[in-house]
C-alpha cells in the first residue's frame, strides 16, 4: 500500500456502516487495516443485493483494502489473539458499547496495559458522562434524537422524514478518521497513545445545531430561532416548463445579474426585499417564492444555459442513474472497475481528493470471511499448528 497512512495499523473491531465507512477511509489513505469479525462475520455481509451469500453491496463499498481475520473474542484463545494483533498495532477502533468492551477485558486500560502507544478510539451512540451513555443507537435514532425528521417537517414535508441515507453513521464515521489521524499526531509529538471518544448523538447535534441553534445562540436569545433559509417552502429544485434544476442566486452580483436576465432590474434597487443579503436573509420565503415564480416560464436547458452564462450558480437535478453517467465522474476517475475472486468485476468509488506526493493505491476489493485468518495469525506469532487448533474449535476459520 502507499498514501498518506502508509506504515499505521488499524485493528479494526467495527461493523454495519459507521465504523467501517472511517476504517474504510484510513485504508483508502494507506493504512493497513486488520478487520476482525466474528465467527458470523460483519452484519453488513447480509444485506441485499449481493452475488454471493456473505458479500452485500454496501460491505463491498465500506471494506475494501482490509484483511478479515475472524476471532471469537468471547473465548479466551481468541481474546489472547485480539491482544497479540494490538500489541503490533497503532490504532484500535470499536463501535460496540465501551460496556461490552469491558465486559470482554478489552476496554482501553487493558489494551493499553500491553501497548501504550496504542490510540483506542470508540465511536458509539452518546457520550459516557451522559444518561443516555449506553444506550442502543442506530442511524435512524439518532437522526431522530438530533432533530432532522422534525426539520423536514418544519420545511414542509408531509410528516417528519429520516434522511434516505445513513447520514448520521457516516458523519460520526468522519468524525471518527478525525480523531485517529489528530490521536497520531499528538503521538508524533509527544510518543503517548490515548483512548478517545466519538459520540454519534453529539456529533450529529454539533452538525445539526450549527446552523438551527440560530436566535439561541444569542443570551438572552433573539428570534428567528431556526435558519429560516433551510426552511423556506420553496428551498428545493425549481420546477421548469418541464422538469427541475438547482440554482442559489446567493450574492448581490447573482442578483443584479439575474433581474437582468428576467428584464427587473430595477428590482434590486427598489424592492428592499431583496437589496441586501440580510435584507434577503429576513424575507428568505418571499425572495424564494419569487424565484420559483420566474423558473416555471422556461425549460431547464433554457435556464441551465441563461444561468451558466450569467454567473449564477446553477446545476441538473440528477437522478442515481445521471450521477453513475456523469462525465465529470468519468473524466476525474472517481469509478474504478477491480476483478473480486468471487464476485467478478465490481464497480467501485475511488477515493476523493488526490495527493502530489503520496497518493493512495490502486483500490483492493472486500475480503471474503477470514480470508486473511491464516496470514496475519502467523505475523502475530502463531504457529500452523496453533492456527489449525484455533480453527478447529471455532476460535478462528477460513472461507
Amino acid at each position: 500500500m502507499s498514501g498518506p497512512l502508509t506504515g499505521v495499523r488499524v485493528i479494526d473491531l467495527t461493523t454495519v456502516v459507521m465504523g467501517p465507512f472511517a476504517t474504510q477511509i484510513l485504508a483508502d489513505l494507506g493504512a493497513e487495516v486488520v478487520k476482525v469479525e466474528p465467527p458470523e462475520g460483519d452484519v453488513l455481509r447480509h444485506i441485499a443485493p449481493m452475488r454471493n451469500p456473505g458479500m452485500g453491496h454496501i460491505f463491498l463499498h465500506h471494506n475494501r483494502n482490509k484483511r478479515s481475520v475472524v476471532l471469537d473474542l468471547k473465548e479466551p484463545a481468541g481474546r489472547e489473539a485480539l491482544l497479540r494483533l494490538a500489541r503490533g498495532g497503532d490504532v484500535l477502533i470499536y463501535n460496540v458499547r465501551p460496556q461490552a468492551m469491558r465486559r470482554l477485558r478489552l476496554g482501553y486500560n487493558d489494551v493499553a496495559a500491553i501497548n501504550p502507544r496504542i490510540i483506542y478510539v470508540g465511536a458509539y451512540g452518546y457520550g459516557e458522562r451522559g444518561r443516555y451513555a449506553g444506550q442502543p443507537a442506530y442511524d435512524d435514532l439518532i437522526q431522530g434524537m438530533a432533530a432532522l425528521p422534525a426539520i423536514f417537517a418544519d420545511a414542509g414535508a408531509d410528516r417528519p422524514r429520516y434522511v434516505p441515507t445513513a447520514i448520521a453513521d457516516r458523519i460520526t464515521g468522519l468524525a471518527a478518521v478525525n480523531a485517529v489521524t489528530a490521536a497520531l499526531f499528538c503521538r508524533e509529538r509527544t510518543g503517548t497513545g490515548q483512548a478517545v471518544e466519538v459520540p454519534m448523538f453529539e456529533t450529529l447535534v454539533h452538525m445539526v445545531l450549527a446552523d438551527h441553534m440560530a436566535g439561541r445562540t444569542f443570551e438572552p436569545p433573539i428570534p428567528p430561532f431556526r435558519y429560516e433559509r433551510m426552511l423556506a417552502p420553496h428551498r428545493a429544485p425549481y420546477a421548469t416548463k418541464d422538469g427541475y434544476v438547482c440554482v442559489l442566486i446567493y450574492n448581490d452580483k447573482h442578483w443584479r445579474s439575474f433581474f437582468r436576465l428576467i428584464g427587473r432590474e430595477e428590482m434590486f434597487e427598489s424592492d428592499p426585499r431583496f437589496a441586501s443579503q440580510e435584507a434577503r436573509s429576513r424575507n428568505i420565503s418571499e425572495v424564494y417564492a419569487f424565484v420559483a415564480g420566474e423558473m416555471v416560464k422556461r425549460s431547464s436547458a433554457e435556464w441551465l444555459g441563461l444561468l451558466k452564462d450569467a454567473d449564477i450558480p446553477v446545476a441538473p437535478l440528477n437522478s442515481i442513474e445521471d450521477v453513475l453517467a456523469d462525465p465529470h465522474l468519468a473524466e476525474s476517475g472517481f469509478f474504478v472497475t477491480a476483478g473480486h475472486p468471487t464476485e467478478g468485476r465490481l464497480r467501485m468509488m475511488a477515493a476523493p481528493g488526490a495527493w502530489s506526493q503520496t497518493q493512495p493505491d490502486a483500490l483492493r476489493p472486500a475480503p471474503r470471511l477470514g480470508e486473511h485468518s491464516v496470514e496475519v495469525l502467523r505475523e502475530a506469532g502463531y504457529a500452523d499448528a496453533e492456527i489449525a487448533a484455533m480453527v478447529a474449535s471455532g476460535v478462528t476459520r477460513t472461507p
